[in-house]
Formats: C-alpha cells, structure tokens, sequence
C-alpha cells in the first residue's frame, strides 16, 4: 500500500504582506499568554475561523477538514490540510505544519507533535464538537482541558488602533457598495443582478487599498418585495417593481473583518402605511445611535428601545436584536456574542469596542406596509462618546429611489 508522512512542512514561496503589523499580532499572542498563565492553560488548540485568524492572520476554508491553530508560551503554529499546500504558512504571521490525507486523523498527530504530554489544553467549547472532542481525549489522554471562548472573545471584543482603521476602511467601501447599489435598481431588473453590481465596486475598492490581502467572502444581498421579511435572505431572481420596499446590505469583507451597511429603500414611490412604519423605524434607529456610548449596558440600550416601539403597538413584529459587535467574523463563521444590544446582555460598552445599531421590524403580508424595515450603522466608541463611521444617508427623504 502507497504512504506518505502524516505532516510535512511546506514554506512554499514567500511571506505575502500583511493587513496587519508584526506589533500588532505580537501584542494579541501576549495577550492569550497572559490569560493563559492566569488560568493555568499551557497550551490552546484553536479550532475556530475567528479565532485562528485573530491570532495568526491565515483565514481558512475548511470544506470538510479542520483546521487549527497551537499556541504555547513560545510558539505559534497554524496546523493546515495538504490540500491547500503553501499557502497557510504565506498569509499565517506564525509557523505552520501541514497534515497529509494518506492517513485518517493525521491532524490529531500533527496536534499532539505541537503540544506536550500532560498539557493542560485550552480549547473552544462552542466549536469543538462531540467527535473532535473524543479524539481530542484519545490523542491527549493525560490531559485536561478549559474552555478559552468566552476569554478569547472577550479580548477581541476591545479593537485595537490597527483594527479599527480597517473597520473604518470597511464601513467606507461598504458605503461605495451601496451606491453601487442604488445605481443598478431600475424597473425589471432582478435582485441578483443589482447585488452583483455593488459586489463588484467593493471587491475593486479592496483591491485597491489592500493589493496584498486576500479578496474573499465580500458579498451583497440585494432584497425586494417579500424578500424583504428577513435579514438573512439570499439573492433571488425576483425583478424590481415600482412601489416596491427594498433592502440593501453591502458587506465588505478585508483579511476577515466583517463590515456592513444596510438601508430600507424604496423604488419609485412610497404608500402611506409603509411610509409611516419606515419613519417609526428610522425613530428608533436615531435614539439607538445616541444610547450608543461608554458606560451603557447592552440591556438598557435594548429595553429603552422596545419601549418606542411598544408606543407605536409594533414590538411584535420586532425580527432580532439591535446590534452586534464587529471584527473577525462572518455570515458563516465567528460572532462575539456577549456584545449584542438585547435584552438578556449585560455587558457593559467601553471605548474601543466596535458596535452596529440596526432595528428592524418586518409586517407580514395582507397587512398594510407589509415588509421588512432596517437600518444599520457602525460606531467606533471613545472615552466620551461614539463616533457613527457610517455615511450612507438613511430615511425617506434620501432613500425613495426613482427610475
């Protein structure tokens, strides 16, 4: 029977320039090992999109395999499928080994040459699974194991200077995907094609400030009519129509990091019902962006709203929660979820921290003003307040688009 190696290193080429500084990636490894030292963890497995990306900058595609990344208390290693060959250890800031498929579980040998015997391991609850979990216990059997989520979110929840410049370069392309936008809507045209447009233009936009960094994962849902109902919706290929209510949710996407903008628009013109639900959500939209700051609770920010919303007789029809916070994440993997505006976070916000305001309500059909309405906003908090780096305008004095 034909065998290989079960890992075989492979630094083909040369290191690509990275988003984000030497300094930069130095100052977030010392702080995982300092967690690590206060909670008696020797070594962490990542396992996570999020979280191998926030400590090594490689963004990996698992189709099908894992993928990982050790840190000890003087090494950084990236551990990645042959499939993708060189470039893992190209775009990773660390070292990388790669695991060959001639033997099944090679990534399990490749863990255990990384991590000494009796380790105590750190390792992502809320991402290992039960399978990975059992082989994890087989492979280290003289091992225990803490969860490092809810810690390494936590540290990635505060942005630092070099993370919010890309969030910020974010917000502006994502601004640039939405008149992209607003140019392609016209009578007829079907949803995916106004998307592709304003796709398009961002993918250019990140081109041109980072030549260096991976062009992946920047997309546009482009929402009409019905489509409308939920945040999520995919592309269909539904034509625009006069009257229609519309959504429009550019995502620009650079080395990982997750930026969005998202407006109700209407094509053509706007009947009373809609326009009355649109003006309350923009209501809503504008006391949010001022509860926003340093020292508000996730919480409060979400009760007071609901209450504008109840005088209006329309917290049922309320879809989610008010915000979120942004960084390494996606609409497939990563999410710091103990900074989300709803009512049962308590966190508290703090400077650096990087936050959307986005009420949405959705009327369902047969009712008047039927449709989804949202409005999305990026805010940089400061030692006094919040800074909106979002400029696309919002409302129904800008947003009634005309043919």
């Amino acid at each position: 029977m034909t065998s290989r190696e079960d890992l075989i290193t492979l630094h083909n080429g040369e290191k690509t320039k990275p988003t984000f500084s030497k300094g930069e990636m130095q100052r977030r490894l010392e702080a995982l090992r300092t967690m690590m030292a206060e909670t008696g963890i020797d070594a962490c497995l990542f396992t996570s999109i999020h979280n191998i990306g926030y400590y090594s900058g490689f963004i990996y595609c698992a189709f099908g395999r894992p993928y990982g990344l050790v840190v000890t208390e003087s090494a950084c290693t990236t551990i990645s499928a042959n499939i993708d060959y060189g470039q893992p250890w190209r775009r990773g800031h660390c070292d990388n080994l790669v695991y060959t498929d001639w033997q099944r579980d090679n990534f399990f040998r490749v863990a255990d040459s990384l991590i000494k015997e009796g380790s105590s391991i750190g390792i992502e609850y809320d991402h290992v699974s039960l399978d990975t979990r059992e082989k994890l216990a087989k492979t280290f059997p003289k091992s225990s194991f803490k969860d490092v989520a809810v810690s390494t979110m936590q540290q990635r929840m505060i942005k630092s200077d070099e993370e919010i410049a890309v969030i910020r370069n974010g917000a502006e392309i994502g601004d640039i995907g939405g008149e992209a936008c607003v140019d392609a809507i016209a009578e007829g045209v079907p949803e995916y094609m106004v998307a592709r447009a304003s796709t398009n233009r961002m993918v250019d936009e990140i081109a041109k400030r980072y030549p260096h960094s991976d062009l992946m994962d920047t997309w546009t849902w482009f929402q009409s009519g019905i489509n409308t109902d939920g945040a999520h919706n995919p592309l269909t290929t539904r034509a625009v129509k006069k009257g229609d209510i519309l959504s429009l949710n550019c995502f620009s996407m650079i080395s990982g990091y997750y930026t969005a903008l998202e407006r109700t628009l209407f094509f053509d013109h706007v009947d009373d019902a809609s326009l009355k639900l649109w003006q309350i959500n923009c209501k809503v939209h504008r006391r949010g962006l001022e509860l926003i700051r340093p020292g508000a609770k996730c919480s409060d920010i979400a009760n007071e709203l609901n209450e504008i919303f109840a005088e209006h007789d329309l917290l049922q029809y309320r879809t989610f929660g008010y915000g979120h916070s942004f960084g390494v994440l996606s609409h497939y993997y990563g999410r710091e979820a103990a900074l989300e505006l709803r009512e049962d976070i308590d966190t508290i916000i703090e400077p650096n921290m990087v936050v959307s305001m986005e009420p949405m309500i959705t009327l369902p059909q047969g009712m008047p003003g039927a449709g989804g309405y949202r409005e999305h906003d990026i805010l940089v908090v400061g030692e006094k307040g919040a800074e909106n780096i979002t400029r696309f305008p919002f409302g129904p004095e800008h947003n009634i688009v005309t043919a």
